[in-house]
């Protein structure tokens, strides 16, 4: 059976997707260079020297509360309040993908490529945006991970595309069943799931 423009299209997007990869990596060892930093172990080293010079433009904590806008101020709390659903979901959806994943023969979404603290290893950051920082980290690593964990369920449950497209659909929605196609739904089910049971874990 040939391709149709779109599976085309999608070839071709997944081609472009791996060179950008490739130039997003080229970029970063270049920003690594310039701004004197390596990554060993997961781990941020910056080279000798550049602490000091990263703490002489740091704006203290106390400087820094008295420069904020009381707007800002005002809203922390509910910000912050935002931690314990957080915290909640990030237990909840952990504790189903260690049971149902294995169940279903889908491997297991690594936690750790989600969740990215780093920031507080910069020295021009006082310990109230190092505390930000990690606070947006966290959220933005929780969503990540949430989404993949929903994506491969999904793919495994209910692969149909939907009847309106969302901004920003989740990697495994086009290779889904066009909404409405009653006669491949089936076939294709059996074929999705065994594509997300030979993921890497």
């Amino acid at each position: 059976m040939s391709e149709s423009p779109l599976d085309e299209l999608l070839e071709r997007l997944h081609l472009i997707q791996v060179e950008l990869e490739d130039e997003i990596d080229r970029l970063l060892e270049e920003k690594r260079q310039a701004f004197h930093y390596t990554i060993e172990q997961g781990k941020v080293r910056f080279e000798q020297g550049i602490k000091a010079l990263q703490k002489r433009q740091k704006i203290g904590s106390w400087t820094y509360l008295r420069r904020a806008r009381l707007k800002h101020v005002l809203v922390a709390p509910i910000i912050y309040s935002v931690f314990i659903p957080f915290v909640l979901v990030d237990i909840a959806v952990t504790c189903y993908q260690h049971i149902c994943f294995r169940v279903y023969g889908i491997p297991r979404v690594k936690r750790s490529d989600y969740f990215i603290i780093d920031r507080h290893k910069l020295a021009y950051l006082n310990a109230i945006e190092k505390f930000n920082c990690t606070y947006c980290a966290y959220g933005n690593g929780l969503a990540e991970y949430l989404r993949e964990i929903t994506a491969r369920t999904e793919q495994y449950w209910c692969p149909i595309k939907h009847a309106r497209r969302s901004p920003e659909p989740h990697r495994f929605e086009e290779r889904f069943v066009d909404y409405g196609d009653a006669n491949i739904y089936k076939e294709k089910l059996k074929e999705l799931r065994k594509e997300i049971s030979e993921l890497k874990e």
